[in-house]
């Protein structure tokens, strides 16, 4: 089930109309209250949401989104299109980020890939690094016993690391594996989020080092 929140009734009939086309299961709501009754009913698999909203701006729900639900994967729909904008959205927890007018069929596209992206990967039951610790399959992560609460990029791109500790992963690998995009499209995204995850991993957010012109690589000790 796919939930769009979207004032514009062109747009939004449009849109369910192309998803339901495609085989997806979709629902459309005009204004927030609306949108969050039924996310008390049921929890989509994602959300599709626009910033311009009336009563209840989109990177506000948002907010709320990530921190009732930190994995749900949600693609921001919005004819704000600065660079700003986007770091502002993705800084906020967004998984993509559209600018209006979109294709229909890139819009499909990007739905897929996050949807695949957001798939739970086969790997170990457990990772553990640097004081760190993660369990996949339950998306859970504490520091020292305490549990820190990650978005879902953060979570993603945290196990990306963990999983290969000690090797340095470069921003092309990362961007690619995270978030689908090139890396030449984007040049905001990952350190706004490595210097999000660090702040949340307190002292041990130290262990993942910059290596200056590659990436990011995660070690045992603070580099």
């Amino acid at each position: 089930m796919i939930y769009l929140l979207e004032d514009d009734d062109s747009i939004r009939k449009l849109v369910i109309y192309a998803l339901e086309s495609q085989g997806m299961e979709a629902e459309g709501f005009a204004e927030p209250p609306a949108f969050w009754a039924a996310m008390g009913e049921r929890v989509p698999d994602l959300v599709l949401l626009d910033i311009m909203l009336p009563g209840e701006d989109g990177l506000t729900i948002l907010r709320k989104l990530r921190t009732a639900v930190p994995a749900l994967p949600v693609i921001m729909l919005t004819a704000r299109n600065t660079e700003y904008d986007r770091v502002e959205g993705l800084d906020a927890g967004a998984d993509d980020y559209i600018s209006k007018p979109f294709g229909i069929m890139e819009l499909v596209a990007r739905i897929r890939a996050v949807l695949r992206r957001a798939e739970p990967r086969t790997g170990p039951a457990e990772l553990s690094i640097a004081g760190i610790r993660m369990v996949p399959d339950r998306r859970e992560v504490t520091v020292e016993g305490q549990g820190v609460t990650l978005t879902n990029k953060e979570f993603l791109l945290l196990q990306l690391l963990m999983e290969n500790a000690g090797l340095v992963l470069s921003r092309e690998v990362l961007l690619d594996r995270i978030w689908g995009i090139p890396a030449e499209l984007e040049n905001r995204t990952l350190d706004v989020h490595i210097r999000s995850l660090r702040a949340k991993l307190g002292a041990a957010g130290a262990c993942i080092r910059t290596v200056r012109g590659v990436g990011y690589q995660l070690c045992e000790t603070p580099g």
